[in-house]
């Protein structure tokens, strides 16, 4: 066999597995990374919810609640109900993106060590965390949430990256933060 050539010769250099995943339309992923799954993300996810509603309770005496109070949305003071459910979206998003800039990552997602970054391992920026704590808000929405919950776990759990359409908007991968390399994960904390 030694004076055959290899039926497989690959461009550029690199191993064969590599030459596979940079193909197509899929960001890269930064070496040695192991991407979060669905389920790490979702629990993240919740968690960070229950902390932001958990404030949110203890600072309005439990009155945040009637931001699901049907009847609420169907009389005339609809409107007490409808800034309930603004202050709740505008204190996610506050959250993930105070928490982001600070941390990289939620509260959430450091409990269960996974990290935000962008697709080439750098910090995620300012404007990023924006784009992509407004695009979670979805999640929050009443129906619309389960929609979006079980569209998004399945581009997670179908793409190599382990991206939903919010991280491939805006540019980002969810990885457990210690395997990223170190120049990846200098800026988490």
């Amino acid at each position: 066999m030694s004076d055959h050539e290899s039926p497989i010769s690959i461009q550029g250099g690199g191993t064969l597995a590599k030459a596979i995943v940079s193909q197509g339309e899929h960001w890269s992923v930064p070496d040695g990374a192991i991407l979060a799954s669905w389920m790490l993300r979702v629990a993240a996810f919740l968690v960070d919810v229950v902390i932001v509603n958990s404030v949110l309770m203890l600072i309005s005496r439990k009155e945040i609640v009637n931001a699901w109070n049907l009847s609420l949305w169907n009389s005339a003071d609809f409107h007490y109900a409808l800034a309930f459910s603004v202050t709740i979206l505008a204190s996610h998003w506050l959250y993930w993106r105070l928490t982001g800039l600070a941390y990289s990552r939620s509260l959430g997602q450091k409990m269960f060590g996974i990290a935000v970054v962008c697709d080439d391992g750098s910090a995620v920026t300012s404007k990023m965390w924006d784009r992509r704590a407004a695009g979670k808000l979805l999640y929050l929405l009443p129906l619309v949430n389960l929609y979006f919950a079980v569209y998004e776990i399945a581009r997670i759990s179908q793409r190599h990256t382990h991206q939903s359409n919010l991280d491939l908007k805006v540019g980002t991968i969810v990885a457990q933060a210690e395997s990223l390399p170190p120049a990846s994960r200098r800026h988490i904390r």
